[in-house]
């Protein structure tokens, strides 16, 4: 492995662990983590958070060009692979560092529309209902 690409590892896991320790911290859950890599199966990088019952899975990125639709596929490729109804991506801001809550708390988080009027609708189908 290069330098630069040990220095970009260790940087996402820099990432990750401060998107984990904000969000354990901010929703007082201590269950909530970093995973560890699945490989070919990956569920997300962030394992324990919850919303309404249902698994989050959270994708983080720290990388200086931004691919959206990609990463956005990838959180929900690897949402399927955890069987979890909400997903997105977190994505590092340049220039906010991670040294507080205050600076972590402002990186910036990427979902589809979709999956905003389902968190709002709390996982419920969406769209009026059938009659």
């Amino acid at each position: 492995m290069t330098r630069s690409n040990r220095t970009a590892r260790q940087a996402g896991a820099g990432f990750e662990q401060a998107v984990a320790g904000y969000l354990s911290w901010a929703l007082d859950d201590g269950r909530i983590e970093r995973r560890r890599t699945n490989g070919a199966k990956d569920r997300g990088d962030i394992t324990g958070v919850m919303l309404d019952g249902q698994r989050v899975v959270l994708e983080c990125k720290d990388v200086s060009n931004v691919s959206v639709a990609e990463y956005l596929d990838e959180a929900e490729t690897e949402a399927g692979n955890d069987g979890a109804l909400f997903w997105m991506k977190i994505q590092k801001r340049r220039g906010v560092g991670l040294g507080d809550h205050e600076h972590v708390g402002r990186q910036l988080v990427v979902m589809t529309l979709e999956q905003l009027a389902l968190i709002l609708n709390h996982g419920l189908p969406l769209g009026p209902e059938e009659e």
